[in-house]
């Protein structure tokens, strides 16, 4: 098998796994539990919150754990709009968010919020005097991904975050850090709001973040106890999650050099074909390459790859092979967005991996080519 659909979701990886079943098997006790068991479980808990605040370089009760990243970005808009509408009622979002994010802007314009959308430059990066007058006074929060899931580009979040606090004191910035997290560096404290999954970085499914300022207060939206997120602590995935970070920020310089050169050769490779559209941008990270394939539905040539073991996505597995927004907000070509696929690496992949790729490949868009 050739798996290139890394950003869509990641394999456990083996000693993450093994954390996750040795933790299921010794610590059984519920870490609110006043007992014995309970307590062990409590210490590993906060032993395992502790590693992630130092990993990231923040406090440990800024660290809230959710289900993923699609919570984490509920709880921070949701949470903080709720919590904060005696000031606004204006959120702020950019073009190239992931699209639980525009499903929380729809919900919360139900609501009596306005959703403003900010404009890009032809690189993707937000443009800067569009953010200056998008951000009013009305303005409670802004949101921006730090690295598109689709074409990669990653933003300037100190910068931006300037920005707005220049317009509107009282704005805050929140950030979906699911694609950038363990595989470029990032800085908590260029943001004031952050979301990230552990399955995007080789670890269990079902485990998420949100970083949240100290200085920030939110509203819940999962009600049970006295805390902003209700319900048992899931232990054996808060370790296994804790040694995912640890795992990819460790390595992240050294991963990004290994995959800058996967990217380069495919880019080299593909570029080769006059029909294909590279969407590439100054500012894209090299872990995601996306092409259009112009005259050839995506769907075709995925399961046609598919069959031969090799699995690519098409735009970000959420979306479900709609139109992408992202390439229409970049290139605002239709067919560019219609026709796109997204071919994600990992320093798992190997050059062997890619040569078998390129080679299958070239086959099935040739002969889908010919049978248009």
């Amino acid at each position: 098998m050739i798996y290139l659909d890394y950003s869509a979701t990641t394999p456990v990886s083996k000693e993450v796994l093994e954390s996750l079943v040795k933790v299921t098997k010794e610590y059984v006790g519920n870490p609110n539990s006043l007992h014995s068991l309970g307590q062990k479980s409590n210490e590993l808990l906060n032993s395992a919150t502790k590693q992630i605040s130092e990993i990231l370089n923040i406090n440990t009760n800024e660290i809230i754990y959710t289900s993923g990243a699609t919570e984490a970005n509920n709880l921070a808009i949701i949470g903080y709009a709720f919590k904060h509408s005696n000031r606004g009622k204006n959120i702020v979002v950019s073009k190239l968010e992931h699209p639980s994010i525009y499903g929380i802007c729809d919900y919360l314009a139900t609501q009596g919020f306005t959703i403003t959308y900010v404009d890009n430059n032809e690189d993707g990066l937000i443009d800067f005097e569009d953010l200056k007058n998008k951000v009013t006074d009305e303005t409670i929060l802004v949101s921006i991904v730090a690295v598109n899931s689709e074409v990669g580009v990653r933003q300037p979040l100190k910068t931006l975050r300037q920005i707005i606090k220049k317009q509107n004191e009282f704005a805050i910035l929140h950030s979906d850090m699911t694609q950038a997290i363990g595989k470029v560096n990032v800085n908590l404290h260029d943001v004031d709001l952050a979301s990230f999954s552990g399955h995007k970085i080789y670890g269990p499914k079902g485990i998420g973040m949100l970083y949240k300022n100290e200085k920030i207060g939110l509203e819940p939206i999962i009600h049970g106890d006295e805390t902003l997120r209700s319900g048992t602590p899931s232990l054996p995935l808060i370790v296994a999650f804790s040694k995912a970070l640890r795992l990819a920020v460790t390595n992240v310089s050294k991963n990004e050099s290994v995959v800058k050169l996967l990217n380069d050769k495919l880019t080299a490779t593909i570029a080769k074909y006059p029909n294909i559209k590279i969407n590439k941008t100054n500012y894209s990270i090299p872990h995601i390459f996306n092409i259009s394939l112009m005259t050839i539905k995506p769907e075709t040539l995925i399961h046609s790859l598919e069959k031969r073991d090799i699995y690519v996505g098409s735009n970000t597995a959420c979306a479900k092979g709609k139109r992408s927004s992202t390439l229409m907000a970049i290139y605002n070509d239709e067919n560019r967005a219609d026709t796109s696929i997204r071919i994600c690496l990992s320093h798992l992949t190997s050059f062997d991996d890619l040569n078998k790729f390129v080679y299958s490949f070239d086959i099935v868009y040739n002969k889908l080519l010919e049978l248009r």
